[in-house]
């Protein structure tokens, strides 16, 4: 029987990473993003503020996954795609607040209930990518990192409220090489030494990011529920004195 994944973010760089480790692994992958690009064996265009903000579109959209996935099971879904609009919370706008909130956290929500009765069929499993941002964070992240926070919370909740049905985990990843790491590095002395202090002595990248998903959704990871993964190069670890 055919094996699905669903994809938030599939025409980004971790997506694109994503969808070519399930691909590789057998699953035929439905990619979600806002514009095409994708490498994603059937692809939907959707904004994920809208998803959260109209009902319709929602609906619209779980019909069609429903459509596609009938004559197979829905394995995975890795909740992928992220909004990172950087303000001080003195400029902070609660249009800003709320586009976070909604593409980083309730859309993963109303993904994950809408697609439990396909998953549950499947034993399946969900994966939120998460960031390190949820643990350790800059000035004006204040919107992003709550919102990882937030879906990290989801993630661990979820797991024990799904108990026996599906599982849910959450990876937080350190920086990865993403046009989005790299727009926040505009000075390339500063992007490079960005390498230098994590203690592999580099940045992640996506393929990275991809294999682990690719694993808690794997047979192998089974006793894996309700937990959050750092692949962070151990920056974690580090004590950055001035």
């Amino acid at each position: 029987m055919t094996k699905y994944a669903i994809i938030t973010g599939a025409s980004g760089s971790i997506g694109t990473a994503l969808t070519k480790a399930f691909q590789e692994k057998g699953y035929k992958v439905i990619g979600l993003d806002r514009q095409d690009g994708g490498k994603a064996d059937f692809f939907e265009v959707v904004d994920l503020n809208e998803l959260v903000e109209k009902p319709a579109v929602l609906t619209d959209l779980l019909t069609k996954i429903q459509r596609i996935v009938q004559n197979g099971q829905l394995h995975a879904l890795v909740n992928n795609a992220a909004e990172q609009l950087l303000n001080p919370t003195e400029t902070l706008s609660l249009t800003q607040w709320q586009r976070t909130m909604n593409v980083n956290l309730t859309a993963p929500f109303l993904l994950s209930q809408g697609l439990l009765p396909l998953l549950q069929v499947a034993k399946g499993s969900i994966v939120n990518i998460a960031s390190i941002h949820q643990t350790l964070t800059k000035p004006q992240f204040v919107a992003y990192a709550t919102s990882k926070t937030a879906l990290v919370g989801l993630t661990q909740s979820m797991a024990v409220d799904l108990a026996g049905k599906i599982r849910v985990n959450a990876i937080s990843p350190a920086a990865v090489e993403t046009p989005m790491l790299k727009a926040g590095f505009p000075n390339e002395n500063d992007y490079q030494q960005l390498n230098h202090i994590h203690p592999v002595g580099r940045i992640g990248q996506p393929e990275e990011v991809a294999a682990l998903a690719l694993f808690l959704c794997s047979a192998q990871a089974g006793f894996i529920n309700g937990v959050n993964m750092a692949i962070d190069g151990g920056i974690s670890h580090v004590l950055k004195d001035l």
